[in-house]
């Protein structure tokens, strides 16, 4: 359980910011938010390592 709240752990802190309770909703909006910020984040890396 401990990884997967640390994978969690940027869509949560995004929802709490938002004011939207991240287990609501089937975690959907958690999700999408750990979606984009993992998306960024590789895009990034890859970016950086490929550019």
């Amino acid at each position: 359980m401990k990884i997967a709240d640390a994978l969690l752990w940027p869509g949560t802190k995004i929802c709490e910011w938002f004011g939207v309770d991240p287990k609501g909703d089937a975690g959907l909006i958690r999700s999408m938010f750990n979606m984009i910020f993992y998306l960024t984040v590789i895009l990034g890396l890859l970016w950086i390592v490929l550019g």
